[in-house]
């Protein structure tokens, strides 16, 4: 509905001379002198489309570049996020997942190959379960499980299993690592939980990603999955970049 008024708005305005009284005109008129000035002129419609489409992309251009450096700190050093690798790592790789997406659990062993060859990679994780509820309970799980000092066990552990995540199958993974249950559910609902959920949605928006994984290496966008081989490119190209 969004889209289409801003198409008939458009297009209003490179078809017909009356914009400066057209707020005197109730919506039904307007509406009408929309679908006649494009009745007379269809091509009207493709460049509205044309024109709103190349403001949508700069306006994903704006927010990626002020993510990159406004929030750069909130990206990669937020303590509300958990941190893989070496902590005092030269170079930040940050990983926007689900537990439930395929991609991510075929990513896994990339990510973890980079981690191995590369002692001095710092991995942020951005919890970002877009995929269910067995998502978010997957991901307030994993993000409790810090504070018994297992989320590297358990986010393994999930990102290792088959079948979907879901309440039942979290919970029996996290005995088989050794979690309290009951402390970890009590823990799942502390504050900090929504909180890093939501910033990683707010984050997620702002770069333009549209689904999991998703990478930030450096000033590097990397949607999708990327073999281990490309990691290790646009690491060292961020290291070299940094020099």
């Amino acid at each position: 509905m969004k889209l289409r008024n801003g198409i008939l708005a458009l297009a209003i305005g490179l078809a017909t001379p009356f914009g400066t009284w057209a707020d005197e005109l109730d919506e039904g008129r307007i509406k009408e002198l929309a679908l006649e000035a494009i009745r007379e002129n269809p091509s009207i419609i493709m460049e509205a489309v044309s024109i709103l489409e190349q403001q949508k992309a700069t306006d994903i251009e704006a927010a990626r570049a002020d993510v990159l450096t406004n929030q750069r700190n909130l990206l990669e050093l937020d303590p509300n996020a958990p941190v893989l690798g070496n902590p005092d790592g030269d170079v930040t790789v940050v990983e926007f997942f689900d537990y439930n997406c395929p991609y991510c659990r075929r990513a896994m062993d990339e990510v973890q190959g980079l981690l191995e060859d590369d002692a001095d990679v710092r991995l942020v994780y951005r919890e970002w379960p877009i995929l269910g509820e067995g998502s978010v309970f997957a991901a307030k799980a994993a993000l409790a499980a810090r504070e018994q000092g297992k989320y590297e066990a358990f986010h393994w552990a999930l990102m290792g299993m088959s079948g979907r995540a879901e309440e039942a199958s979290v919970m029996r993974i996290a005995s088989e690592v050794g979690l309290d249950i009951d402390q970890l559910r009590r823990d799942m609902q502390a504050p900090e939980i929504e909180e890093h959920i939501s910033t990683s949605m707010n984050l997620a928006q702002s770069l333009g990603f549209n689904g999991t994984p998703s990478f930030v290496i450096g000033d590097e966008l990397v949607p999708g999955f990327v073999e281990k081989s490309q990691l290790v490119e646009i690491v060292d190209a961020t290291r070299k970049a940094a020099e």
